[in-house]
């Protein structure tokens, strides 16, 4: 009888530890391509000693470098943004980093403000497959899940996921246990050059009143931050597009006023901070590439060290050693990039012909 039994517990851990090794397997990667799907996991693998946490979509993790801020100003900072993210991801991502760590500050972009319901399946999957399993993840899938999604293929992503089986590449079975780091605390670095030739029109909207539903989550956030003696700041990065409303504008105004919170549009600062839309974006305005982000991150930390009293933490011995091998793999990257650059014209990091500036369209 004895012996029955440890078969049948031998037989059940067989059949979990294949299934596990099929969901390593058949998830996507993201490291060849949509390089954006691993920023979520990257965090729990990091130091968790942060004055600073962003939280948004590609307005933060493209437009702020951490490694900036930590050299100008001795600010510890990372950003926890993803593809697409909307505010109640923004809330639910940030309710499950202060389990880990209690910053100083958290900055919080709003152009998730005008998304008042969830939108795509595959955007979700970008920030919510690597999120650890917490009860902030179980209602984060629920308030993000598109109608004819199934809320178990959140928990146990294979369900999802067993049909790419026709579409392995050696990348599947080489990051099957590791992937290399791609961001530099949360920033997706390009370097690559594509100038603002045409800012589009904003088109009319019947209505430019954000959502109760963004507004509920808002709110959230904000009581969140002042529970934990945490200062809440609201930006609107300097992203030409999608097109930023003054209506919209006006909303967050009036929010930040009425909740004691600050709120920089940094879009209509862009010439004090320096940007220079000719050279400062990779892909025509809508994300600034390392030299922007930089000049955003200088500025920025000025704010942060001057008006809100981050320390400057360079002082402290383990910090500093830490930071330095962070700015090593930053810098070495850098040089990897502009090598990619100079020798094809594009990033072949990146997957996709990605021009310079001084090849055509």
């Amino acid at each position: 009888m004895k012996k029955k039994i440890l078969i049948n517990i031998a037989a059940v851990c067989f059949a979990v530890l294949i299934l596990f090794l099929l969901q390593e397997l058949f998830m996507p990667k993201y490291v060849s391509e949509i390089r954006e799907g691993s920023l979520i996991e990257e965090y729990y693998d990091d130091e968790k000693d942060n004055d600073v946490i962003f939280i948004g979509d590609c307005e933060v993790y493209e437009n702020f470098s951490p490694i900036t801020l930590w050299e100008k100003y001795g600010i510890t900072s990372f950003i926890r943004g993803s593809a697409q993210q909307l505010i109640w991801q923004s809330y639910y991502l940030l309710e499950e980093t202060l389990k880990y760590e209690k910053p100083e500050v958290v900055v919080f972009n709003v152009l998730s403000m005008k998304y008042d319901v969830p939108q795509k399946e595959a955007y979700n999957r970008l920030t919510l497959d690597k999120m650890k399993l917490s009860m902030s993840k179980i209602n984060d899938i629920t308030a993000s899940m598109m109608e004819d999604e199934s809320f178990i293929s959140y928990i146990f992503p294979l369900l999802r996921y067993h049909s790419r089986w026709s579409e392995l590449t050696w990348d599947d079975f080489k990051y099957m246990f590791h992937k290399p780091k791609i961001s530099h605390n949360g920033f997706l670095m390009r370097v690559d050059v594509k100038p603002v030739t045409v800012i589009p029109e904003g088109r009319k909207l019947a209505d430019y009143q954000f959502g109760q539903n963004s507004y509920d989550y808002l709110d959230k956030m904000t009581k969140l931050c002042k529970e934990n003696d945490i200062e809440l700041i609201l930006i609107k990065a300097p992203s030409t597009y999608p097109y930023w409303y003054d209506e919209w504008d006006a909303q967050m105004v009036q929010y930040a006023e009425e909740n004691n919170l600050a709120y920089y549009n940094f879009l209509e600062m862009s010439s004090e901070i320096g940007i220079d839309f000719n050279t400062d974006t990779y892909d025509a305005g809508l994300h600034l590439n390392l030299s922007g982000a930089e000049k955003m991150s200088n500025y920025f930390g000025k704010i942060l060290s001057e008006e809100f009293k981050v320390p400057d933490r360079r002082n402290e011995l383990d910090t500093s050693m830490v930071w330095e091998k962070k700015a090593d793999y930053y810098y070495t990257m850098k040089e990897d990039q502009l090598r990619e650059l100079a020798e094809y014209g594009y990033l072949k990091s990146y997957g996709a012909l990605v021009q310079n500036n001084d090849t055509e369209d």
